[in-house]
């Protein structure tokens, strides 16, 4: 008996390959050693631990670059069948370290306006991304759920972080009850799935129901089978819960109104693109079988998200609530990628080049938010924006190319992102979405240059930029460097090789 157990302990760790996963471990450690940090530097000093969160992650960026088990691009599978490494996972792990880093320089500039606990906000971005890096890497339904509840819930803590907010409070409270349901969504379709998969009856082999390769086989053979159409469905619609797809998105822009800037920047930016990689991994993946069922149903959420998000933000004077809406719409665009990938398998890189550009252009426009914003940011206005350019020419310019790019304009990336999505759906033949899609690009270049107006024509007797800090050489640098690859992605797409 003895013997059985060892043997079995023994094949279940053969795949187990810490080195693979060395980039999430640093994070945990580096989370771990803020948290330490504070107990021993001197209350002077601890402004340290902000530049020790970034350059800490600087640096696992860097052994993450440099690492063999992290720089191939073949598919490997570790951990008996937990995690799955391609190249669309290697990519997005830069990503989530970038993000975090971004998200760290933010909270910095907030942090230093408000009196607010400094080491916990880091320790949890930094908890966050390393979840994320793991969730992407999920191909067991186990660790995509544990993986995606540590990010859940560490941003219920980060959306209500400003407690002396009403507004900070109210966002954690609506983003509570949103990810409860959308995790008791998820997993209710994950048991069914598991319960009728493991059917002696219905299963095709004694191996693990909840592995993604398992299922998938499982599927094709059961496409038909009213429950396994059911919990497809569910986990498919509490993935949309995530990502703020219609009709999910009722509370988005009160959420992101409420949290701080930096937290409202993390979930437009990093939450969002883990939702759409998960996404993409299942419909391409485990439910592939069940492509004449998706693809209709998504088209649908798609379309009427793209319409809802830019309607419904060409109305918003709060500049957080337009963000807002303005994600919802690029939530719809990047559907439409996720459902032109089930046919096209191109398009799964269209839909992170999309990522990419989306994760610059976002991040230079939260970033001017965060430099403008008062102790309340959740009052941000477009009035307050009035003559940015004139009283601060860089942030207006930052600004403006953020904008841009969001809107779609040639040169900057934001259009090449587009266009790549484009292309796809095209190819596709999904030809209403396409025309939907053009047909919210033309709404949206409204409120965005209605934004604009304000910065560079508003008349000087209508108000002035209110809240604007000098900005330091760093501040200067970070933006700047946003802004540059904004426009060489969109001159020189290819100086990011992610479309093969």
């Amino acid at each position: 008996m003895n013997e059985l157990l060892a043997e079995f302990l023994r094949s279940l760790t053969a795949t187990n390959d810490w080195a693979a996963i060395m980039p999430e471990i640093m994070l945990a450690l580096l989370a771990l050693g803020l948290l330490g940090a504070e107990m021993v530097l001197p209350r002077a000093q601890q402004g340290w631990i902000a530049r020790l969160a970034i350059w800490g992650q600087v640096l696992v960026l860097a052994v993450a670059m440099v690492s063999p088990s992290c720089c191939t691009l073949e598919e490997q599978t570790y951990f008996s069948g937990m995690i799955h490494q391609t190249d669309v996972t290697q990519i997005m792990r830069g990503f989530f370290l970038i993000s975090s880093i971004l998200v760290c320089y933010l909270g910095k500039v907030y942090l230093a306006k408000q009196t607010l606990p400094r080491t916990e906000f880091f320790h949890l971005v930094i908890i966050i991304a390393a979840a994320m890096m793991l969730l992407v890497q999920s191909a067991n339904f186990v660790m995509l759920f544990v993986a995606l509840e540590a990010v859940t819930v560490a941003f219920y803590v980060l959306v209500a972080y400003c407690r002396t907010s009403t507004f900070s409070l109210e966002a954690g409270l609506k983003y509570l009850i949103l990810g409860a349901l959308s995790s008791s969504i998820l997993l209710f379709g994950i048991v069914l799935l598991y319960g009728v998969a493991g059917n002696p009856e219905m299963s095709l082999s004694s191996g693990d129901s909840l592995n993604f390769n398992e299922l998938q086989t499982f599927i094709q053979m059961h496409s038909d089978n009213m429950i396994v159409r059911i919990g497809a469905i569910l986990v498919v619609a509490g993935m949309c819960f995530k990502i703020g797809a219609v009709p999910f998105q009722i509370w988005v822009p009160d959420v992101y109104q409420g949290a701080p800037t930096p937290v409202t920047a993390y979930l437009a930016i990093a939450s969002k693109a883990a939702g759409f990689v998960v996404l993409l991994q299942l419909l391409t993946g485990p439910f592939i079988g069940l492509s004449e069922l998706m693809i209709p149903a998504l088209s649908l959420i798609a379309a009427a998200t793209i319409l809802f998000g830019n309607f419904a933000a060409v109305a918003q004077r709060n500049v957080k609530r337009l963000m807002g809406l303005s994600g919802v719409a690029h939530a719809g665009y990047l559907l439409v990628g996720v459902v032109a990938a089930i046919t096209i398998p191109w398009a799964q890189y269209a839909v992170i080049f999309y990522l990419v550009t989306y994760l610059l252009a976002s991040f230079a426009v939260f970033g001017v938010m965060a430099h403008l914003a008062g102790p309340d940011d959740a009052n941000q206005e477009l009035e307050h924006y009035q003559n940015l350019a004139r009283n601060h020419p860089f942030l207006g310019g930052v600004l403006a190319f953020g904008l841009g790019s969001l809107a779609g304009i040639p040169p900057l990336g934001g259009f090449i992102g587009k266009l790549f999505i484009f292309i796809a759906a095209f190819q596709a033949g999904l030809y209403g979405l396409l025309g939907i899609s053009v047909l919210g690009v033309v709404i949206s270049i409204y409120y965005y240059f209605g934004w604009v107006r304000e910065v560079y024509f508003a008349n000087p007797a209508e108000g002035v930029t209110a809240g604007a800090q000098p900005l330091r050489g760093c501040d200067r640098l970070v933006l700047g460097a946003l802004v540059v690859a904004t426009v060489v992605i969109g001159i020189y797409p290819a100086v990011l090789p992610i479309i093969p």
